[in-house]
């Protein structure tokens, strides 16, 4: 699978842009602030309906814009398919398949398939465990794209849940008795939407480790052990809800349960802490507070990595998402953001292998020097929100 075409009207710095691309590697190269990155921010919102700079999408439109708007012409085994989607600040987001628009913007999800690897990819390794959950769960809806509206559903009503719970705690301090009638039933839809999650999760890691540690060790070249394991509260009703971020922790391998024997653990955890639900006035139990645990010779890899250790843990876990979306279905285009400058000769020369084999590869450099020798590739040059060849 690969873009032959991209255009975009009012997105970040770009009045409008247009971009012919063709298989194989693709370099655009251009000063810091110029709109390199926001070319490959644009393929990658096209993949996952999100930024991996921001949050929400208001900066991703010009200034003094209403909207932004991206096309892409996509080929996929010969077979050609245009998809646009148009983002609003402050509105319901609208998406076009064809020329024929679609109900759901979500329903675009699964045409483009990338893999991005960008300086900030060390957070995955040094970050917080909600950068982790974020590369699981967008990895997760570009496998399967209905669990797009698995993680909406959850986090729809872990909202509303949350909601009554502050409401209910906060009479309970007054000295009234807080009406918790209807928590049993929001019990059972946070259960039904954050089974299914956690599953997707469990299977998602399951079949993600053994790619992990091929391209740990293909990258880095040594004999260190790496391995990841998800770890959810669901997995030991006497653990406290805080120790989740304690990477000492005691674990013990498990397979993948199937979703009634989540349901059941999670129901479960659920009865056990909602004395302190109440008194925190928030979900204490569920996939937003799990996390994805990875190791480093038997240390945790966050604190115990060296620069380099970090760096290659990162890529690594990229490219196992690259080759795991590779062997079950369409080859996604690796995006590679800046990355070679920050990389040693070593992960430079292993990186710029992977590039060369894709389908395609977009990657952007400040100068044409960070791009390693024998890349062969078509150039682009980016100038203030302008694309010349």
């Amino acid at each position: 699978m690969r873009l032959s075409r991209l255009q975009v009207i009012d997105f970040r710095n770009y009045a409008q842009a247009e971009l012919e691309l063709q298989a194989g590697p693709t370099v655009l190269v251009g000063s810091n602030g110029q709109g390199k990155t926001n070319i490959v921010e644009a393929i990658g919102y096209l993949s996952t309906l999100g930024s991996h700079r921001v949050a929400s999408d208001q900066p991703l439109i010009r200034r003094g814009a209403e909207r932004a708007v991206i096309r892409a012409i996509v080929l996929n085994d010969d077979r050609e398919l245009s998809v646009e989607l148009e983002i609003t600040a402050g509105k319901a987001n609208r998406a076009r398949i064809g020329r024929a628009p679609v109900g759901r913007t979500k329903d675009v999800i699964g045409i483009v398939r990338s893999v991005l690897f960008a300086p900030e990819d060390l957070s995955l390794v040094k970050g917080d465990p909600s950068d982790r959950r974020r590369f699981l769960d967008e990895l997760l809806v570009q496998r399967y794209p209905r669990y797009a509206g698995v993680r909406s559903d959850y986090e729809r009503v872990r909202a509303q849940r949350n909601a009554l719970l502050r409401t209910a705690g906060m009479a309970r301090r007054a000295g009234k008795s807080g009406d918790l009638s209807t928590l049993d039933a929001w019990d059972e839809h946070l259960i039904a939407h954050g089974a299914a999650l956690l599953h997707g999760r469990l299977e998602l890691v399951h079949d993600l480790s053994p790619h992990f540690q091929t391209a740990y060790a293909a990258i880095s070249g040594s004999a260190d052990d790496v391995a990841m394991r998800y770890r959810t509260l669901a997995e030991d009703v006497r653990a406290d809800a805080d120790d989740v971020d304690d990477p000492q922790a005691p674990e013990e391998e498990i397979g993948v349960p199937d979703i009634e024997e989540l349901s059941a653990l999670m129901r479960t955890r659920l009865a056990a802490m909602r004395a302190k639900e109440v008194e925190r006035g928030m979900t204490l139990v569920g996939p937003h507070r799990d996390e994805l645990l990875l190791r480093l010779d038997d240390f945790p890899a966050k604190g115990y990595a060296s620069h380099g250790q970090s760096w290659s843990i990162a890529l690594a876990l990229r490219l196992a998402a690259y080759e795991l979306l590779r062997a079950e279905g369409a080859e996604p285009i690796l995006l590679l953001d800046d990355v070679f400058a920050e990389l040693d000769a070593k992960r430079r020369a292993y990186l710029s292998e992977v590039a060369k084999a894709a389908e395609q590869t977009i990657i952007t450099a400040a100068v044409e020097a960070d791009v390693p020798d024998g890349l062969e590739a078509t150039t682009h040059r980016v100038t203030a929100g302008t694309i010349a060849s």
